[in-house]
């Protein structure tokens, strides 16, 4: 079952929302003001980038809050996989932004005629990219302390933003030095990173969804189980993802002379090993007699 804790967890990574929401308002609005300004057509793009990731940060912030309801008839576990939607969800909106910026780019880049923006607009560039990767920090350390999909996946587009500044206040900077094709060129690789991180957060949002689990670490925790005292053998270990949560079906053998209240307390030592090691807090152990495989006379060859 949830714990209070878990729910505080949760609480706490709205924080990373409402600082990611905060951030992308003031800076949308500055650099739409200067890029217009300044003629400066990255920084504007930039500036309606920022804008869908308004969008995508509200999207996590829904997610973190209907996550946060506690288990009812339909959602027996909780509503802990409204964090992964809701990183499912800044991917796809990560994806067009990113293919967006490549489409504009390209175009860009084989226009005959470019326009050499004001060399302000890439001091506005670059000092939007310094406070996005601060608030990347921010909020990834945050993610990485609550163990949050969601909030961790608002990181990753709060570092791809810092890229996107830094790419425009690139190209901003190259038009002034007589490179016009450095502005289409530097949003060409921001376009490129965008959409990679987009990629990423969706394989491992959908992994989840469709209760994919990491073998590896599957089998790191067969094993802190196998080594509980009392466990003869595991017949079946299941794990899968829910939210920032991991449940564990495992099924175990034990000395069939034991008493039921010893087969328990082996039980609960499993879910003590689990939390203290693994710090997972779901785990449902079903224990069975340990039986001995018959082992069949060895056959005499025939002559």
């Amino acid at each position: 079952m949830p714990t209070l804790n878990q729910y505080q967890e949760i609480k706490q990574g709205e924080k990373g929302a409402w600082v990611s929401i905060t951030a992308y308002l003031i800076l949308s609005a500055a650099k739409l003001g200067a890029g217009y300004y300044f003629l400066s057509e990255a920084l504007v793009a930039d500036g309606f980038n920022n804008m869908t990731d308004i969008i995508a940060s509200v999207a996590v912030l829904i997610g973190l809050r209907i996550s946060q309801k506690p288990p009812d008839q339909d959602h027996p576990y909780g509503h802990f996989r409204a964090e992964t939607i809701a990183a499912l969800v800044a991917s796809f909106i990560m994806a067009t932004v990113g293919i967006q910026v490549l489409i504009g780019a390209v175009k860009s880049l084989f226009a005959g005629e470019q326009v050499v923006p004001g060399l302000p607009s890439a001091w506005v560039a670059l000092a939007a990219a310094v406070c996005m990767y601060g608030v990347y920090l921010y909020n990834s350390r945050l993610a990485k302390r609550i163990n949050n999909q969601a909030l961790m996946a608002a990181s990753k587009d709060n570092l791809s933003d810092a890229l996107v500044s830094t790419g425009a206040a690139v190209g901003i900077i190259g038009a002034q030095l007589g490179l016009p094709w450095l502005d289409p060129v530097a949003a060409i690789a921001v376009g490129l990173i965008i959409c990679k991180t987009a990629w990423e957060i969706f394989y491992s949002s959908t992994h989840a969804l469709t209760d994919g689990f990491d073998s590896s670490e599957l089998l790191s925790l067969r094993t802190s189980i196998e080594r509980t005292k009392g466990v003869r053998s595991i017949t079946d270990i299941k794990a899968r993802v829910h939210g920032s949560n991991v449940l564990i079906d495992v099924i175990v053998q034990v000395d069939p002379e034991l008493s039921l209240v010893e087969s328990h307390r082996i039980s609960d030592q499993i879910e003590r090993r689990m939390q203290r090691k693994h710090n997972i807090l779901n785990v449902h152990v079903h224990v069975e007699p340990y039986m001995e495989q018959e082992q069949k006379p060895p056959t005499t060859p025939s002559v």
